[in-house]
């Protein structure tokens, strides 16, 4: 793939990276990148990796937007109230930059859906809102050994890991979470969330895709960053594989 004069121009910032330079860019153009859920961690992420230049990003999102969603998610605006929000999504992204490709899911991702949806794909970013649905787009990210971003907010916290199971000493998802896909979790709407933690972690969530598609520093695969803004501390953990993992266990 070979960069236009227009492209040398748009992505100038991340060419004279020697870090990415023109063939990561090139391989930002080339790759295809689904993202699971189009909510607050989806909604910056969406708006960085659509001026990144990817050649084409899957968006899936089975919601519509709502008021409540304008404090944190600023992709939407109060005019996109009631609007289908991969759509909504999908639109920003293509004014962000029209050389995108961008494709609309409308739907719930599940078990049956996700490895058609994830297959083929050079990286996959989930910051959804269930536990079943992060169990079932796992699954199917590690079959198709597509590198997994999983990112959640709450409150005023943020975690963010890379998994890539399949390689040896690498923890899957389930090796960090375990099995059950009915464990509790508390919602935005009972405990609330700070707007900027959703920008704050999915701008790395979309750092992280990257890094995936093109490596550059250290590899982050296996590793959990935890973000406490009450205290303004980021650490980062290394997470071991879990020996006994149903999933990866054996790789």
């Amino acid at each position: 793939m070979t960069l236009s004069d227009a492209d040398l121009s748009r992505y100038a910032r991340h060419i004279v990276l020697k870090e990415v330079g023109g063939a990561g860019q090139q391989r930002f153009a080339a790759a295809h990148v689904v993202v699971i859920g189009a909510g607050g961690i989806g909604s910056p992420a969406i708006q960085y990796l659509a001026a990144a230049g990817l050649g084409r990003l899957t968006i899936v999102d089975d919601d519509a937007v709502d008021l409540s969603n304008l404090q944190r998610q600023t992709i939407y605006t109060t005019g996109d109230i009631g609007a289908p929000k991969a759509a909504a999504a999908a639109a920003a992204a293509r004014r962000i930059n029209p050389q995108v490709t961008v494709v609309e899911a409308p739907i719930r991702i599940g078990a049956a859906s996700a490895p058609g949806l994830i297959g083929q794909a050079d990286a996959v970013l989930d910051g959804c809102d269930n536990f079943a649905t992060r169990l079932c787009v796992a699954d199917a990210a590690h079959a198709a050994r597509v590198p997994l971003i999983s990112a959640a907010i709450g409150q005023f916290d943020g975690q963010l890991g890379v998994f890539r199971g399949w390689e040896a000493n690498k923890p899957c998802y389930r090796c960090f979470v375990g099995d059950d896909p009915e464990r509790p979790g508390a919602t935005c709407a009972e405990d609330g969330v700070l707007g900027p933690m959703a920008g704050a972690i999915g701008s790395l969530a979309a750092l992280e895709v990257l890094r995936a598609l093109h490596p550059f520093g250290e590899d982050s695969a296996g590793k959990l960053l935890l973000a406490d803004t009450l205290s303004l501390r980021f650490r980062t953990l290394t997470l071991p594989k879990d020996p006994g993992c149903r999933t990866c266990a054996g790789t």
